[in-house]
């Protein structure tokens, strides 16, 4: 057949307990016709008119004839009639320059969103997107459609409050120049957008609509009769005993009931033996106001963004639930709470004792992320020592510092010892460059470790300094120095860092342009080789994440 859709749902508008999730802004269609009366629109995305040979041959044609009567043509999105095409839209979205030292493949991703917002404008409801061969960029053609699929989300409170506007676009289509390679890549874009949704759904909503609570049970829901299994915590007395650090963040926003802190804990196991375990742990601050050190001066909007890395954990599993990668177990973690003000917020000089039995004194209670993810990376190291091969992570979106350090545009990944002398953390970034998903790698030090010992015999660690992070010299290099290090590590001893790989992946821009979409984990296939000791995986292909 010419046009297979890749991706559907039973339609459900009102989206009620037991109906079909929908993990795409509309179904996804990959096809070789490009003359189907389906499509009222043509989205091309290339580099150069060169790349318009064979079946695309009449496009060139047409677009050379119009650039002598428009500029724009070739400079931005720019649409045209086609004359004798059942699309009659042509929408011509260029790259720009490609062949640049600092260009790479987010040119394509750029294009396609431009080019698929232009066809909204125009009133396209079936549009075509069209990516010749010729790129430059290996992965640019899944990075097209993803880019294309962006622009199509639907916030969640849109699709309740008014369903009549959730869905953009009848479907979207993607043409490919041979049917089985299409299907499989059009399939890949399928599964790694709906992950992305996930995310878009819990990271980019409004605090009271992804409160705790109802993270929990969008999770639960999203994950029924999937291969995904998940346990909620709720339970003040479980919390306070096996999570005292977030307890103590959510001891202001407890006695809320729509506002209570939830623990989530979700397991998958691919088909086969188990050649590796991975270990998430998402920071889900649903709402932060800064605490008793509360962010004053207009910089608390935005906030509601500091769940992203839940946010993106929660779209990985979504994205294992789609695409079952064999042979390898994910255990993740969502620290889901509010970092509230109020008569019973926790406040600094407080000395709380950890699920590590370290005791930790609070320096700056606006520096919550720590709080929430050191015990239930403790809970996820616990875990480890019994796994096969075993990494960990953390994602976060956790301070500002890194946003002056590298901008709002790029993440920031650091590995701890093992990890870095197997140089994963330069992995990640070569996966995140392949997809337009590129991160910076910051280096932990010793003066990070030294940073947060404590300063008296009354505490072993310290959790910050009193000032914002920001404003602190390697503001967000010694978070993660605090993280690895002894309030997760079971021991007092000399020994206080993890023995595992174990990362931190800092978020991009938690707060900026915030009616925008969120900051999302980008799903890729990412090719590992390591020594095959016990702390280390084997050779495999297995999908991961990269922002």
């Amino acid at each position: 057949a010419a046009t297979i859709v890749v991706y559907s749902w039973a339609l459900a508008m009102n989206e009620s307990p037991g109906a079909p999730e929908r993990r795409l802004p509309c179904p996804l269609v990959a096809t070789i016709d490009l003359h189907n009366r389906e499509w009222d629109g043509i989205v091309l995305v290339t580099n150069s008119l060169d790349n318009l040979a064979g079946p695309l041959e009449f496009l060139q044609t047409a677009l050379e004839q119009a650039k002598k009567f428009d500029d724009l043509v070739g400079k931005e999105a720019t649409l045209i009639g086609l004359a004798g095409l059942a699309a009659q839209r042509l929408i011509y979205s260029p790259t720009g320059p490609v062949n640049r030292d600092f260009d790479d493949v987010r040119r394509y991703r750029d294009a396609a969103s431009k080019g698929i917002a232009r066809a909204l404008k125009a009133g396209c409801k079936s549009p075509l997107l069209v990516v010749p061969s010729g790129y430059p960029f290996s992965q640019a053609w899944i990075v097209s459609g993803l880019g294309a699929l962006q622009v199509l989300y639907c916030p969640i409170e849109v699709r309740e409050a008014i369903p009549e506007k959730s869905q953009k676009v009848k479907q979207l289509g993607v043409w490919c120049e041979r049917e089985e390679a299409g299907v499989k890549g059009a399939q890949l874009i399928a599964g790694l957008e709906s992950g992305r949704y996930v995310c878009r759904d819990i990271g980019g909503s409004d605090p009271e609509r992804m409160s705790a609570p109802h993270v929990a049970n969008y999770v639960l829901r999203n994950f029924a009769r999937t291969a995904v299994q998940v346990k909620v915590y709720s339970d003040p007395a479980v919390l306070t005993r096996c999570y005292p650090l977030l307890s103590a963040v959510n001891r202001c926003a407890a006695g809320i009931e729509r506002h209570a802190a939830r623990v989530i804990e979700l397991e998958y196991v691919g088909e086969g033996p188990t050649d590796q375990t991975l270990l998430l742990v998402g920071k889900g601050v649903t709402y932060d106001t800064g605490g008793a050190d509360i962010k004053a001066g207009g910089i608390m909007a935005g906030m509601h963004r500091d769940k992203c890395g839940a946010a993106a954990v929660a779209g990985f599993f979504h994205v294992l639930s789609t695409l079952k990668p064999k042979r390898i177990k994910v255990i993740g973690f969502l620290g889901m709470v509010r970092n509230s003000v109020g008569a019973d917020c926790y406040v600094a000089d407080e000395i709380i004792t950890s699920r590590a039995g370290v005791r930790v004194r609070v320096g700056n209670t606006d520096a919550e992320g720590r709080m929430v993810m050191a015990d239930l990376l403790c809970h996820a190291k616990e875990k480890a020592l019994n796994e096969t091969n075993p990494q960990m992570m953390t994602i976060a979106t956790l301070t500002g510092h890194a946003v002056r350090a590298v901008g709002p545009h790029y993440s920031v990944i650091m590995d701890n010892g093992p990890a870095a002398k197997k140089e994963i953390a330069l992995k990640v970034q070569k996966a995140g460059d392949l997809m337009g998903d590129p991160f910076e790698i910051s280096t932990i030090r010793r003066e990070d470790y030294e940073f947060v010992s404590g300063r008296s015999e009354y505490e072993d660690v310290l959790q910050c300094n009193n000032q914002a992070s920001s404003a602190t010299p390697r503001g967000h290099q010694f978070p993660a120095a605090f993280s690895y290090g002894r309030p997760v590590s079971m021991t007092t001893g000399s020994t206080p860092t993890l023995p595992f790989h174990t990362l931190t992946l800092i978020l991009r821009d938690r707060a900026a342009r915030f009616q925008e979409s969120p900051p999302v984990l980008l799903f890729q296939r990412w090719p590992l080789t390591f020594s095959s000791d016990a702390s280390n995986f084997q050779n495999r292909r297995f999908f991961y994440s990269a922002r």
